[in-house]
């Protein structure tokens, strides 16, 4: 079956429209495999049908954020929301919840300065680690011509970084980048970095170039100062005596109060945190390497390591980072063992695109699709990340450079001083070794049962007792246009739902109402009871199983309270589809089936 060309624009669509719709959005922003979404109630989305959405890895909530993990096409799915959204996101006021959140509040405005250049970041440190390569091996001569213009290229964006963050940081608060650019840039110029200028009648000595912390906090001030002076500056000439009036005030205050301040609370944190890993080094990066991929699953990784990261950028070696970026092997090492010993066509399918995609640090489709509902392969890749954090600890690898995740993170860890390429290479082979080895003799596959699955035909009667309609007889668009799969839904005499063949309990909400399940033969059915039951929280329903559970066809699978959900005032019209059609074969919906001709 040829794969369709996905459809970016629909996929925001369908994303949009199972998160509460745009009156619910508050923000949206992305990072390297997920959009993430603020929400004003986040209890309006329906996980289980964004889960399901074709292009959806899952769904993870965390920080205060709706995550939808999307991998590779993170950014094209993120244009297309914004897209969709228009300006309905930057208008919407921050609710009282989160305007307390003084953390979540630091941690998007870092994010904020950040984000827009950390591909060229990444790019940056690359070049950096390249070039230690070339000089080693001969290839290019240090203090040359073409030295010098390939170090230009890598090391531009660490010099000039306060530049570059202070604009994105102005943008993002809705103030003029020119204002935070011109910051950054009076930070860097060098007749003010490393003399003594006396101020007041004190000396002050600082650098700034290549600095982070102090041009965001300079600019989260300059940004509202600006907007109040254009208040009460008259519009004849606020156009250029407002950035006049608040680059007078901000930068002699930037550069004697508030960058001295916050350099001081960075290295104060930086401190503690290095202490703290020195403590008893190996095990020190055993727990933190164990654990950072639990830290993936709830969005909280870039929180507990935002210090370690402006340590990097700011030129500081740093062990954590090295960590972070190499726990990936770990990870692929356990879906490589997978994918070689699975005879499971679908798991293969599955598996080699994410130990692919893992290659260069995207992790979550290993996560999600492989390792995660096989628990004990998810717990065994933890284990492989404690080794890789041991490793680093106890062989002091640090990382010198951002190159990003994954494979490039290797030249991160190259000093430009004494390069150990030998160490570096083994930051990534050995948890990779472990974790394949381990895997390899661990894993065991399920043996499949197929009663009811034979000479690849499949078919599916209605899982709740009643009266089975058209899907299009549904009144929720979603369901009744067919985008989410084909099937049919059912009008409930009983509130109970039964398995309808044998295979897994993919997932199951946890307010209850919703559940996905997948065949022996690969076939994913969701049952969804009702309609918008997810604002119940779980009250009227019963669960008799939970995700990773194997079933048996005619299983009592979950029980609900028909009339407790009728009196709520909500449809008990259960939607009953097929979620994988493009993976499987062809789909037919027959009276009161669904027959699934596997290809």
């Amino acid at each position: 079956m040829a794969r369709k060309r996905p459809d970016y624009h629909e996929a925001a669509q369908n994303i949009i429209s199972n998160i509460g719709g745009k009156e619910n959005v508050i923000s949206v922003r992305h990072c390297i495999t997920r959009v993430r979404f603020k929400l004003k109630d986040e209890s309006k989305a329906d996980d289980e049908i964004v889960k399901n959405l074709e292009g959806v890895i899952s769904v993870v909530h965390g920080g205060g954020e709706y995550m939808v993990v999307i991998g590779d096409a993170v950014h094209d799915v993120y244009e297309a929301v914004c897209e969709q959204l228009g300006s309905l996101a930057e208008e919407q006021p921050l609710d009282k919840e989160e305007k307390a959140n003084p953390v979540m509040k630091l941690l998007n405005i870092v994010v904020g300065a950040v984000g827009p250049c950390l591909n060229f970041i990444c790019a940056g440190g690359i070049l950096k680690g390249f070039l230690t390569i070339l000089e080693m091996s001969g290839l290019v001569q240090a203090g040359s011509g073409m030295d010098m213009l390939v170090a230009a290229a890598g090391d531009a964006i660490f010099f000039f970084l306060p530049v570059f963050l202070g604009m994105n940081l102005a943008k993002t608060l809705k103030g003029d980048g020119f204002l935070g650019a011109i910051i950054g840039a009076a930070l860097c110029y060098p007749p003010i970095n490393g003399v003594d200028l006396v101020i007041f009648g004190r000396v002050f000595n600082n650098t700034y170039t290549s600095s982070f912390l102090p041009v965001i906090a300079i600019t989260a001030v300059a940004v509202p100062l600006s907007k109040l002076l254009k208040k009460y500056i008259p519009k004849a000439v606020s156009n250029f005596l407002t950035p006049a009036l608040t680059l007078l005030t901000v930068i002699p205050l930037g550069f004697v109060i508030i960058g001295p301040l916050v350099s001081m609370v960075g290295s104060l944190a930086n401190a503690g945190i290095t202490a703290l890993m020195n403590s008893v080094p190996p095990l020190a990066g055993a727990v933190f390497g164990g654990t950072y991929q639990i830290m993936v699953l709830f969005g909280v990784h870039s929180a507990l390591t935002s210090f370690s990261f402006v340590n990097l950028l700011e030129g500081n070696p740093d062990a954590i980072m090295a960590i972070g970026c190499m726990v990936s092997f770990s990870q692929i090492g356990v879906v490589l063992a997978m994918y070689l010993k699975s005879k499971d066509e679908k798991l293969k399918s599955v598996a080699l695109p994410a130990f692919i995609s893992g290659i260069f640090g995207v992790t979550e489709p290993a996560i999600y699709g492989v390792t995660l509902p096989r628990i004990k392969m998810f717990i065994l890749s933890c284990v492989g990340g404690a080794v890789c954090g041991a490793f680093v600890m106890l062989t002091h690898t640090l990382m010198y450079n951002f190159t990003g995740m994954g494979i490039f993170a290797i030249l991160g860890l190259l000093s430009p001083e004494n390069p150990q390429i030998p160490t570096a290479v083994l930051c990534a082979v050995v948890p990779l070794v472990f974790s394949f080895a381990a895997a390899t003799v661990i894993y065991k596959e399920k043996t499949a049962t197929v009663q009811n699955e034979t000479a690849g035909r499949l078919e599916i009667t209605a899982p709740v007792p009643g009266k089975v309609v058209p899907i299009g007889t549904v009144p929720d668009e979603t369901f009744a246009s067919g985008m989410l799969g084909k099937g049919f839904a059912v009008e409930p005499s009983q509130g109970k739902v039964y398995a309808p063949f044998d295979g897994i309990c993919t997932t199951i909400f946890d307010t209850l109402h919703a559940m996905g399940l997948t065949s022996d033969g690969g076939v994913s059915v969701l049952i969804h009871v009702g309609l918008e039951t997810v604002s119940l929280n779980g009250g009227p329903f019963t669960a008799h199983v939970k995700s990773g559970d194997r079933i048996k066809k005619g299983q009592l699978l979950l029980e609900f309270d028909m009339e407790a959900i009728r009196a709520a005032g909500y449809p008990l019209i259960t939607p009953v589809i097929v979620a994988n059609e493009a993976e499987i074969g062809t789909v037919t919906v027959e009276n009161d089936r669904i027959i699934v001709e596997r290809s």
